[in-house]
Parts: structure tokens; sequence; C-alpha cells
């Protein structure tokens, strides 16, 4: 493949794992990585890190995104197939349910893939600043815009998170659990908060893994039953502050794969923010998604894996969380799984 940009971003990665690469640091997940993870297990057990995937509820905490919605499929006479008897179409015992759903891709348990956030970069050097994605991918040959669909779809062309679930994400994962050591009160923490918690629980993390972080905000989320409070949520539980550059120094070179945390958008975002035009509104994901190719993971729910893994002495387990192989999709909800 042609090179697609002369420029690459400050601290970015673009082409270190291949000029049409589309995995970012996934490419780090390697077999060895995975017999690391094996080693991990020692009890057998299995947690589920996904909340149900119609929490958080409502739109508050984004009025673009909405609940799923469950219906009956519908035969060519009209006839909803649900609770529905083939008594009389053929004579048989037969009774079938069938359904469909509507999804917003990132309500809930998500992987965040690396076509979900680009940034304004002069990457072909001619002086102007064009929107760009992971590696130079960019909007006018590598996405479709429904506008520009003959049939009103969008589609990521390149980045879609079928490119993490055909690779396939398990590994070893680590467990960096803030609540434990700041509650439920809103912190940003930022590096030296950071690097306290992980020297005081004596966490290794090593090149490859993944890191989770536990805040208790998805457990906040499940204890509103599907009626959030917008504003007691947005005053609670840690959360990492991007706006650290030795915090996002630190995501670098700690070497991890993908970034996970139990709250909104793993880290702070300041809704007042107006910004200036140069800098990014959200700095992690910039650096994550668009510079380094490390997929995100939001609203995994990791309070009863934080609690096993403190009551054993332990920080690392095995985790498996492949996507949905939803071609064109800039995002995916899962059932991740731990086992310890």
């Amino acid at each position: 493949m042609t090179r697609r940009w002369k420029n690459r971003p400050e601290g970015s990665n673009w082409g270190e794992f291949g000029d049409d690469d589309q995995l970012g640091r996934l490419n780090l997940l390697t077999p060895e990585k995975v017999l690391e993870a094996v080693a991990e297990v020692k009890a057998g057990r299995v947690f589920s890190l996904s909340l149900p995937l119609d929490l958080p509820g409502g739109n508050v905490l984004n009025p673009a995104r909405h609940p799923p919605r469950l219906t009956a499929t519908q035969r060519v006479d009209g006839t909803q197939v649900f609770l529905h008897s083939f008594k009389h179409d053929h004579n048989t015992t037969d009774v079938a349910c069938d359904d469909m759903v509507t999804l917003c891709l990132q309500y809930s348990t998500q992987w965040d893939a690396l076509a979900h956030i680009g940034s304004h970069f002069d990457a072909d050097g001619d002086g102007v600043a064009e929107m760009v994605f992971y590696n130079g991918f960019r909007p006018e040959d590598d996405f479709q815009h429904p506008k520009h669909s003959a049939d009103g779809t969008s589609r990521a062309k390149r980045l879609g998170i079928e490119h993490m679930a055909q690779r396939g994400v398990q590994g070893r994962a680590v467990l960096l659990d803030l609540r434990r050591h700041f509650g439920d009160e809103r912190r940003c923490v930022g590096y030296d908060d950071l690097m306290r918690v992980i020297e005081k629980d004596r966490v290794e993390i090593r090149k490859g893994d993944m890191v989770c972080i536990h805040t208790g905000f998805a457990d906040l989320v499940k204890s509103m039953g599907g009626n959030p409070d917008a504003g007691r949520l947005a005053a609670s539980c840690a959360v990492l502050d991007g706006f650290d550059a030795a915090l996002r120094r630190w995501v670098d070179e700690s070497g991890l794969v993908a970034l996970i945390a139990d709250n909104y958008a793993v880290e702070h975002r300041p809704y007042d923010f107006k910004g200036d035009g140069c800098h990014a509104l959200l700095p992690l994901h910039e650096l994550c998604l668009f510079k380094l190719g490390i997929h995100l993971g939001e609203l995994w729910y990791l309070t009863e894996l934080a609690e096993w893994l403190h009551a054993n002495g332990r920080h690392a387990f095995m985790l498996t969380a492949p996507p949905l192989h939803l071609p064109g999709a800039v995002g995916s909800p899962l059932n991740p799984i731990a086992t310890v």
C-alpha cells in the first residue's frame, strides 16, 4: 500500500505496524500474551463484565443514544412471529418466537473501534488540517456518509469493528481499583494518583496487557434501575484526567493494548469546555484511538470481579472480549468474560 500520509501526529505510532494497519496495539496480543493469560487462570471462576444492554436507561448520558428496542420479526403477510402457532399453517405443534433489535451500538457495555474518533490534522503536508483517522485513513475514501449513500446508511470502510472481531480479543488483563482507594466521590485521577495505586497494590502491568479501571460508576448506574440521575452520576466516582500529559505519556509507554473502564467515557469530560480550536475535548480518546490505535472499552461492569480479586490478593486475569462481527460499525456491544 502507498502511505496515505506525509506527516504523522506527534507521539503517534502510525506506520509502525504497517502502512495499511487497522488493528493498532492489538498487534501486541500475540500467542505469547494468550499463554500469559492462561497462566493467570487458577480458580476456574468466570465473571461476566457486561451491564444489561438496556442500561443505563433513557438518554440523559448522551441524547443521541437510546435504549435497545426489541420487536417481533414479521412475515410477508404481516403476521408477527411472536408466540406464533404453526397449528393452522402446517398442522404441527410448533410455537415460535422470533425477534429483532434496534440498537445503539455504544449505548451500554461497549468497545470503541478505531473509526470512532479522528481529528483535524495536516497529514498530507499541504499546510491545511483535514479530517483524518488512525494511520491516515480519510473520510472521503474510507468512510461512507449517510448523505452520500444510495440507501442512507453509514459505514466505516476502514478501521471498523470487524477487524477487532476477526483478530479475536483474548489476553492478560489487570484491574486497577480506583474505587477502593478513592471511594465514590468524584475525583479526577492523574498520573501521580494512578502511580500511587499501582505501587500500593503492587500491580504488574506488562507490555501487551489490557488495563481495566474500576471506579464503581457502572455499579451506581445499575442501582438506578434504568432511570439514571445525570447530575448524581456526573458528581460521582473517580475518572481518569485525560488532560494530564504525564498520564497520557504513561498510557503510551506502558505498552497497554486496550484501556477499559466501568464509566461513561474512561476519561473526564468537561461539559462546559468551549475549546480553542487547537485541542481535543477528550484527550485520551485522541491519544488512544487516533494516535496509538488503542481500543477503548466503556461502561463495563467490574465490581464483582474487583471484589473477588481483592479478596484473593490478585490483580491479573484472562480477559476474553470479542466485539460483534459487524462490518463497518464504529463500535460494538459485547459480553466480556474474565476468567480467574
